[in-house]
């Protein structure tokens, strides 16, 4: 039989044993895992905004003044903010001084949100030496009136706007938390139910609470809980904080916060991580990582059942030795100013310039989570994510991120929608050259889908972020 050119058959050989090997490995290739959302099942509302922000202990001025309508835009349920000394509430006894607290406080109002006040201030009349280890005040009748006049003061400025007020911050480890105080936990025990105490004869509404510890396992906490279960002290609210690259690490403090308010069933306080961020001392350089570290730290203190949080924070600012020279030891000082004026920082959304980084975005994307709670099932594709529909603009939300050195690939599948929608999807590019929010937030074209679309293939680069919705 004639079968034509030698070489060219010898070719067409080849050809089908290349197809025959690529079938071969494609039938042994790992299947793509599969990331599943059910629109039609919810698990109630998200409440998102409880994913909050601070700002705070390092100058008088208002720090955000500027972004306030980029804040706003984050919708922030609360805004944690200091109450420090160099905000002078008390230059001589009898006389509150507010003009300078004002401006922050009422820049919150203006982004749409509630101050967290956190109280750790030590007027010189009250306190007449500066050392970290004075915490209590040389009259605590004094002290007390000061604490009615302030909260009673913004009870009548904001009405209803002003109700968190946080007694301490980081009062486990002093100067170099940023605060004046270095508390033993029968000192702050005290000095809590002073100030608790006046807090609620001004605005009987409030909720008082703390300690804002740096170490959510500092003996102040047991004590603090044990004092206020026993003497039926009211404590509508425990404080932490902690810096760490891990979130796991982070819902690990939750936690143990937890498991101590098991012990004091008496008590129904919530619990707020009102500062975190990653590690300070060696944060990672990634661009890429932070805004995937928020993602992934708000899902670990969603699951894990924490009431509210507050990044730290808005913007970076330096801060002036001479106002801190006012009410902090001169080690105490150097520790500030080297930290915020020599170091290189990455906490604040937005940085010492007022250029906003890409964290920014990964709030922007979750502010959008609102509604009622999807069904998100990520299978084994060791993604992670978060959904949500929103009755009012009637669009499902749907938040993807790969929190690892690795790519990632997955096949999408979306079940219950009521009908062909448009899908919207968006990109978070952490190195785009513009900060420009199409940049950052980067669109691709909408695609009309039927009711029941096609799986559609995904691939994520290491600490991606990828977001879609369906209108």
């Amino acid at each position: 039989m004639h079968i034509g050119n030698p070489p060219l058959t010898r070719a067409l050989a080849s050809i089908l044993v290349l197809f025959a090997t690529m079938g071969a490995a494609a039938q042994t290739r790992p299947a793509v895992p599969v990331v599943t959302l059910s629109c039609d099942r919810q698990l109630g509302p998200l409440a998102i905004d409880h994913i909050a922000l601070g700002q705070g202990g390092l100058s008088a001025d208002p720090m955000f003044h500027s972004r306030v309508a980029e804040v706003r835009a984050l919708h922030p349920g609360l805004i944690r903010l200091f109450v420090q000394e160099y905000y002078d509430l008390l230059p001589e006894r009898g006389r509150l001084h507010c003009e300078a607290l004002d401006r922050s406080v009422d820049d919150i109002i203006r982004a749409g949100s509630s101050p967290l006040m956190c109280l750790c201030f030590k007027p010189r009349v009250l306190f007449p030496t500066i050392d970290e280890r004075q915490v209590e005040p040389n009259d605590y009748e004094a002290w007390e009136k000061l604490v009615f006049d302030l909260v009673r003061h913004y009870s009548q400025r904001h009405p209803g706007r002003v109700r968190y007020w946080e007694i301490g911050n980081e009062v486990d480890i002093g100067e170099i938390g940023g605060c004046p105080y270095l508390f033993q936990p029968d000192a702050y025990v005290r000095y809590y139910r002073h100030t608790a105490a006046a807090i609620l004869r001004a605005d009987p509404d409030a909720r008082v609470g703390g300690p804002a510890l740096a170490s959510v396992r500092s003996p102040i906490l047991p004590a603090l809980l044990a004092a206020c279960e026993r003497d039926k002290v009211p404590l509508h609210f425990v404080s932490w904080h902690i810096y760490s690259s891990s979130p796991t690490t982070i819902r690990a403090t939750i936690e143990y916060a937890k498991s101590l308010l098991k012990e004091h069933p008496g008590l129904k306080p919530e619990t707020i991580l009102d500062e975190w961020n990653m590690d300070l001392y060696d944060p990672p350089m990634d661009p890429a990582f932070q805004p995937c570290f928020v993602l992934e730290t708000a899902l670990q203190m969603k699951e894990a059942g924490l009431d509210w949080s507050c990044y730290y924070h808005v913007r970076d600012y330096h801060v002036d030795e001479r106002e801190f020279g006012r009410f902090f030891s001169p080690g105490g000082v150097a520790f500030m100013a080297r930290w915020w004026n020599r170091m290189p920082q990455a906490d604040g959304l937005f940085d010492f310039q007022d250029h906003v980084r890409p964290a920014y975005f990964a709030f922007k994307l979750l502010s959008r989570l609102t509604g009622q709670r999807l069904h998100l099932d990520c299978g084994a594709s060791g993604l992670h994510g978060m959904a949500t529909y929103d009755e009012r603009y009637h669009i499902y939300n749907l938040l993807i991120w790969n929190f690892s050195k690795q790519p990632a690939e997955f096949e999408l599948a979306v079940e219950g929608l009521p009908g062909a929608m448009l899908m919207r999807q968006l990109k978070l590019d952490a190195v785009a050259p513009s900060d420009d929010e199409n940049a950052r937030l980067h669109p691709e074209s909408p695609v009309r889908v039927p009711a029941s679309p096609p799986r559609q293939h995904v691939r994520i680069e290491p600490f991606g972020v990828r977001f879609w919705s369906f209108e």
